[in-house]
């Protein structure tokens, strides 16, 4: 009978759930107040853009020649620009464009980084050598000066500005993943997977990959408002996204003619991209903190 009543016990007791490092990530994330603070503002700007049609007051280009350079009012919470386009709808659609603009190249740029990084920083050697080389010439020219050339070469728009940015941000993704493969490259588990001859690319892509992709993603979160900024600073140069494309660079860049007269058309979508950027790298920071292993609960 004491048997029954134990084993009874026992088998009432809730089974724990195993304390998965995803879980340790999110609980460490959790407790981040500035973390979760970036979270709910980026989640909010993001929502905003995504429902812009449902609820922007007005077309993006909608022009009302009644209200030129107008400021706040009840029909124009932020006023309108100088072609009487309002500004609160220019901003909602313009973020689809930035966001997408800043995602987009951080994870080209992750993909590839990840992808050459791994394969330069597992052979090491002269493969190594050969390929810092060219990174090291490749950083030496100014990442925006380098953007700003390509995007002069090829035109404005979506695709060649993706390319621009994406270009100029490459070498640092591949000295960043590098030098964690190079880590990596040491450790037990590959000399393991080595000794079951497995190929060199399941090595690196399938053993060798995933415990390095956790601090690149994290890496990544950081450049996304770079990047951000950096289309938007293309823009505001005549490059990039151009006009009537709603895009908030694009927007400072039609503004600046009237800064002095009209500062509301430039103060709302820099304020957005400050709010944006500011929010990001308020997640990157918290996400990095939360997935350090040497943190403990």
């Amino acid at each position: 009978m004491a048997n029954a009543a134990t084993v009874t016990k026992a088998s009432s007791v809730p089974k724990r759930k195993k304390d998965t490092q995803l879980r340790q990530i999110t609980r460490r994330l959790v407790k981040s107040k500035t973390a979760m603070l970036g979270l709910i503002v980026l989640v909010i700007i993001v929502l905003a853009c995504v429902f812009a049609p449902l609820i922007a007051p007005y077309d993006p280009n909608y022009m009302d020649y009644t209200s030129l350079n107008a400021g706040s009012s009840l029909a124009h919470i932020m006023g309108c620009d100088n072609l009487g386009r309002d500004i609160f709808s220019r901003i909602l659609y313009g973020g689809r464009m930035s966001l997408m603009l800043g995602f987009t190249v951080a994870v080209v740029g992750m993909v590839f980084g990840v992808f050459f990084g791994c394969i330069v920083g597992y052979y090491g050697g002269q493969v190594d050598n050969i390929a810092m080389r060219i990174c090291d010439v490749w950083m030496a020219i100014p990442g925006t000066l380098l953007a700003i050339v390509i995007s002069s070469a090829l035109g404005s728009g979506f695709g060649y500005t993706v390319l621009a940015l994406s270009v100029s941000g490459l070498p640092g993704s591949v000295r960043g993943t590098r030098a964690m493969a190079l880590k990596e490259r040491e450790m037990e588990y590959l000399e393991a997977a080595k000794a079951m001859n497995c190929s060199k690319m399941k090595i690196m892509f399938k053993h060798m990959m995933p415990n390095i992709i956790a601090p690149t993603i994290v890496g990544t979160t950081g450049q996304i408002g770079g990047t951000m900024m950096s289309a938007a600073g293309l823009s505001y140069i005549g490059l990039g996204i151009q006009p009537p494309t709603a895009e908030w660079g694009a927007m400072c860049s039609s503004a600046r003619e009237y800064l002095t007269k009209y500062p509301h058309e430039m103060l709302w979508p820099g304020f957005v991209i400050l709010l944006t950027v500011l929010a990001i790298n308020l997640l990157g920071d918290g996400l990095r903190d939360a997935m350090d292993p040497r943190l403990k609960d």
